[in-house]
């Protein structure tokens, strides 16, 4: 019989033995480990080894388990307990879902989940001074809105507010911000607050908040207040470091440094379009910028550790610590609704001009490295503790940028980043169907295929086929200025061989074939079924039998 349980734990899968019946308390403990994590399931009656052995006679009324957890738990834990039958012995499957609240036992235990370094889980206590970082994950606290206690508005610094107004010019921030004065602009950009100082009420005292100090505070203000800020530029050759400097400056001028060592380290070709003539840099300005100023807004500020720019043979690695928030995922990575980490800090961030406004700068990201045909960022090795990109670097794809930029020339506009990845994985995979697409673009297939039938509209891709089995390849326009035009003919005569050596394989292997089951092998329509099987026919690889309805094609 096949095991349909997992084979082993995981940060998610706990199992409990059950043979001696597990103590409620234990019980108890495990549910409040997973719900204040990720959530997960508890297989009660399975050893630490996975192996099934089975509930204890007194747990067998699954019925009465949900209810004790609940009366246990504070806030109470709504968990589903499902019976299974597995190996020939009963067990309990125990969902238990993430809850965005802290939650502890009864008797007051907290407990989260974390990884040992072998892979194996562990539950260990949840320390006050983790709570705020938890919160922020799940989006109950922006803990950059907060007050710093015992920072004061004269740990701010008069050339980092005159910074502020110069970037804001540079880079077309909020311009109404200009005109405002000093306390006027602390309170526009949540700077300060202003705190009661005495039992009357009268408000007489303004403190800075974590995003004030943040972009305003002096650096051994920052090292009092906020320990955690702490930014690394580092340049590897192989496994040389190169280059490795910490940053504990203020936000703007932490900005200003980064940049600058990447601006010495761009290099640039051209490329004639027309009669311009166009940069190609080996890595887009606005795409890093991105990435960067993303790490700064996201990363957790209750937690050490540092934001790494490390510049690498084949590559930018930026990292920030903290996971994604609740509900970003390396799935909806594209799609999702904007959901920064710290609100009051982004907020300033976009309106002094630094990050997009719209908060889809992870768009500008692919936009930058799709556009010059390089690889899209890859955020693979981010996990529930940091988020990691990775800004592939190399050779530009100059026949495919050169088709971009005509193609963006025409529209008027800048090409959607749907439709770069549409062009990008047919550069690769030379063939591409909606349900491929609708994947990479983290949508719908009906989206997908809106994507592609635009781009075959402006002559960039071309169609193969009908409905459920129609797939596109680049134009003969787009092979001829990619200097590939055999490929075009290699890619467009594919279809129809391939389809001739399915139909003669099926027959060979099930002694004849119907025009229905010849369609749906090839996924055609009912016309280039028959199209199909009459010109092997004529070709004397396939005879048919029979007429009508009945039909069919064997071999002579």
């Amino acid at each position: 019989m096949i095991r349909t349980i997992p084979t082993k734990e995981s940060l998610t899968v706990e199992f409990k033995s059950d043979r001696s019946r597990l103590p409620d308390r234990e019980l108890i403990e495990t549910v409040v480990c997973l719900a204040n994590t990720d959530g997960g399931e508890i297989y009660l009656g399975v050893e630490d080894d996975g192996q099934v052995t089975g509930l204890h006679p007194q747990h067998q009324n699954l019925s009465t388990l949900a209810a004790m957890i609940a009366n246990r738990t504070n806030p109470p834990v709504s968990v589903r307990v499902t019976g299974l039958q597995e190996e020939g012995q009963t067990i309990a499957q125990i969902q238990v879902p993430k809850s965005p609240r802290l939650v502890a036992t009864s008797d007051g235990l907290l407990q989260r989940r974390r990884l040992q370094s072998d892979g194996t889980p562990q539950c260990i206590p949840f320390y006050p001074h983790e709570f705020a970082s938890r919160q922020s994950d799940v989006g109950y606290l922006d803990y950059s809105s907060l007050p710093v206690d015992g920072a004061t508005v004269a740990d701010f610094d008069p050339l980092e507010r005159e910074r502020l107004r110069q970037l804001i010019e540079r880079y077309g921030g909020d311009r109404t911000l200009l005109s405002l004065s000093d306390e006027e602009l602390d309170g526009a950009l949540g700077f300060a607050r202003s705190r009661n100082s005495d039992t009357s009420g009268t408000l007489r005292e303004r403190v800075p908040t974590v995003t004030g100090l943040l972009i305003l505070g002096r650096e051994a203000a920052l090292r009092e207040h906020i320990p955690t800020h702490e930014v690394a530029f580092q340049l590897l050759e192989g496994t040389q470091v190169r280059v490795n400097d910490f940053y504990r400056t203020p936000m703007l001028k932490l900005f200003e440094r980064v940049l600058e060592q990447f601006e010495v380290r761009v290099e640039e070709d051209e490329i004639q379009i027309g009669l311009f003539r166009v940069p190609v840099p080996n890595y887009d300005r606005r795409a890093f910028r991105e990435a960067f100023v993303n790490a700064l807004i996201h990363r957790d500020y209750t937690r050490m550790g540092a934001v790494h720019v490390r510049w690498e043979d084949y590559g930018i690695v930026i990292s920030n610590p903290g996971g994604f928030v609740e509900g970003v995922t390396l799935e909806n990575l594209l799609v999702v609704e904007p959901r920064p980490r710290n609100p009051f800090l982004a907020d300033a961030i976009k309106r002094i001009g630094l990050a997009e406004r719209t908060g889809r700068g992870v768009d500008l990201i692919y936009q930058g490295l799709l556009r010059y045909g390089r690889p899209a960022p890859d955020y693979q090795r981010s996990d529930a503790y940091s988020v990691v990109v990775r800004l592939p670097g190399g050779e530009a794809d100059l026949p495919l940028l050169q088709v971009v930029i005509e193609e963006e020339n025409r529209r008027q506009s800048p090409l959607p980043v749907e439709s770069l990845i549409a062009l990008a994985q047919l550069r690769q995979e030379r063939r591409l169907d909606t349900t491929t697409l609708a994947q990479a673009i983290q949508r719908n297939e009906a989206i997908a295929r809106s994507v592609l039938e635009r781009l075959l509209e402006a002559g960039l891709v071309e169609a193969h086929g009908v409905k459920k089995g129609r797939t596109y390849t680049l134009s003969p326009r787009v092979y001829r200025e990619l200097g590939q035009s055999a490929d075009y003919v290699r890619q467009a005569g594919f279809d129809s061989i391939q389809q001739e050596q399915m139909v003669i394989s099926y027959v060979n292997t099930h002694g004849k074939i119907t025009r229905q089951e010849a369609m749906e092998l090839c996924r055609i329509s009912e016309d280039q079924g028959s199209h199909l099987l009459r010109k092997l026919s004529a070709s004397k690889q396939l005879r048919l039998v029979g007429k009508g309805r009945g039909a069919y094609y064997v071999k002579p």
